[in-house]
């Protein structure tokens, strides 16, 4: 887990099925010896849960470019939610209740759009996933440190648990850990620490959740493996335990 300095109080909810994450620091792993060592992370509202199955099909029941058989091989590739019955139907192989995968960052952002929203960036995710279900510093939490290696560590079940199906965290956030892995907004975030919003004009190289920039520590497996997951991703990638969900801003 990434590093955090203090975070101020204020938690609720200030959104429908959204929570606000008081403003704090983010204290990337990995860094050149001129990057910042603090990344200061404004207040923001975060997604309670990850976007469903039955969420996203009412995203592309409304946005018909966005369903299966529509959807253009540049935005998303031939694995794009492919296990679904069909453009309006997500079957038994991906319930309603379970978060929606295999869809690329393209549509997890055009999902976002649709909602009055945006993607968090790594910066923002990762700062609410430090946070164990007591505190906002998780990582002076041994046991929140021990169940997240675990699940970094075991192989992960063919079925999805339903989303909320867990312990929230500090934030009152579900599924930050332990259930699927999730899109950010940035893109080259391996070489830069600085907050990505402002470079939005550029859609290549986009990376995932789950996700802090490299390690200084070397025993922080979950991390290495993270950094190594996203840095393989291209946004119109689609993968069977990649996810995401919706920040806004305040």
């Amino acid at each position: 887990m990434v590093l955090f300095g203090a975070v101020s109080s204020g938690l609720g909810q200030t959104l429908p099925g959204m929570v606000t994450i008081s403003a704090g620091v983010h204290r990337p792993l990995f860094r050149a010896e001129a990057d910042p060592k603090e990344i200061p992370v404004k207040s923001f509202r975060l997604d309670v849960l990850p976007v469903t199955n039955g969420d996203f099909l009412e995203f592309v029941r409304a946005n018909p470019p966005w369903q299966r058989s529509r959807v253009k091989h540049l935005f998303a590739d031939e694995a794009y939610l492919m296990n679904w019955t069909s453009d309006l139907d997500s079957g038994t192989n991906a319930p309603a209740n379970v978060p929606v995968t295999q869809v690329s960052w393209f549509a997890a952002k055009a999902y976002a759009r649709w909602k009055g929203k945006r993607l968090p960036t790594v910066a923002e995710w990762e700062y609410a996933a430090a946070a164990s279900p007591t505190r906002p510093d998780g990582q002076n939490d041994s046991e929140f440190k021990r169940q997240v290696l675990k699940w970094y560590s075991t192989l992960g079940s063919a079925e999805l648990a339903a989303v909320g199906s867990g312990r929230t965290n500090f934030w009152g956030v579900y599924d930050l850990h332990g259930l699927v892995w999730e899109w950010v907004a940035d893109f080259n975030t391996a070489m830069v620490t600085g907050d990505a919003r402002g470079d939005m004009g550029l859609d290549r190289q986009l990376f995932c959740g789950s996700g802090a920039q490299g390690a200084k520590d070397v025993g922080n497996f979950p991390a290495f493996m993270r950094y190594g997951f996203r840095s393989s991703l291209q946004a119109n990638y689609c993968v069977p335990n990649l996810g995401f969900r919706c920040a806004k801003d305040l």
